[in-house]
């Protein structure tokens, strides 16, 4: 016979750990609800990052100096 744990029970067990592993948990958590798995995600990220510094490498990417993007955002900011 298979005992079900309550909500609560879980809750309290969970709250009884480490902030590490409450944190680690809660991870574990919200990566059960994602529909794309984070490795996944992380995955494609790697590969735009990749794609864009080679872009850059080959002078092909269109590039902004700090002064004129922090300038933008105070305009758009105002």
């Amino acid at each position: 016979m298979t005992m079900s744990i309550t909500f609560a029970e879980v809750e309290q067990q969970a709250r009884m750990l480490s902030p590490d592993e409450r944190a680690r948990l809660a991870e574990v958590l919200l990566e059960s609800l994602r529909e794309t798995p984070l490795s996944e995600i992380e995955a494609a990220w790697n590969l735009e990052i990749e794609e864009r510094v080679a872009a850059y490498d080959r002078e092909e990417a269109q590039t902004y100096s700090a002064e004129d993007v922090f300038t933008e955002a105070r305009r758009i900011a105002r």
